[in-house]
């Protein structure tokens, strides 16, 4: 068995390169994977392709990264009101930005983790979002067509590990981190606390070990 347990969020990340796609899990400030966010600040790669549902609070969580510049194109459902290096980015185009309706964005990476290439659906008809998107009828009702979403590195937060890789959450921080477990190349975790194998009670474990790649015990608020 692979060795998944890291020293450290800076040896976790450390082969996250210039120009990489990274999905950050997190969710109105629950289950934002901020240590290993402040890695990729400590790492410096630039032009990055960032998937997240929010772009920041101030200088917390995304808002590490736009502050120094490194984002240059971001998917996202909502951004937040505070996101404030981000907007100032946007405007000054300096940063691309998608913005996708939250529902549809972790479709997208399901069906990327499911093996499903694209699929239809009435969300967003007729709204910018349907922009150079096919459209097609089904059933009588406009659909258009969304692509499936992955990404080279998924950065999430759970609350506990097995050295597996097995996972559980707390509370609201299952919200994206599971979805993107499964829609990136590697899946990077850092979590309060690991457990030696067999502790975490099979009907708790969210994510199953076969998506995880990389794990690192962090400390922090209960929030994850």
């Amino acid at each position: 068995m692979n060795n998944k347990i890291y020293p450290s969020v800076d040896a976790a990340v450390a082969d996250v390169s210039d120009g990489a796609s990274l999905m950050f899990g997190g969710f109105g400030g629950a289950g934002f994977p901020n240590e290993l966010i402040r890695a990729v600040g400590r790492k410096g790669a630039r032009n990055l392709f960032a998937i997240s549902n929010n772009c920041g609070t101030g200088e917390g969580e995304l808002g590490v990264l736009f502050k120094n510049k490194q984002i240059r194109r971001v998917i996202a459902a909502f951004p937040g009101p505070q996101s404030t290096y981000f907007q100032q980015q946007v405007e000054a185009g300096e940063v691309e930005y998608e913005l996708v309706p939250q529902g549809i964005l972790c479709e997208r990476m399901r069906a990327y983790g499911a093996g499903i290439p694209a699929f239809y659906s009435p969300v967003g008809v007729g709204t910018e979002v349907a922009q150079g998107k096919e459209e097609r009828s089904i059933n009588g009702r406009r659909c258009i067509l969304e692509s499936a979403l992955g990404a080279d590195f998924a950065l999430i937060r759970a609350l506990k590990a097995d050295p597996l890789g097995n996972l559980i959450y707390r509370k609201a921080a299952r919200n994206f981190n599971p979805v993107m477990a499964t829609a990136a190349k590697v899946t990077i975790v850092e979590v309060n606390e690991i457990v030696p194998v067999g502790a975490l009670d099979p009907e708790t474990i969210v994510t199953p070990s076969v998506f995880v790649h990389r794990i690192v015990q962090v400390g922090g608020a209960h929030d994850a």
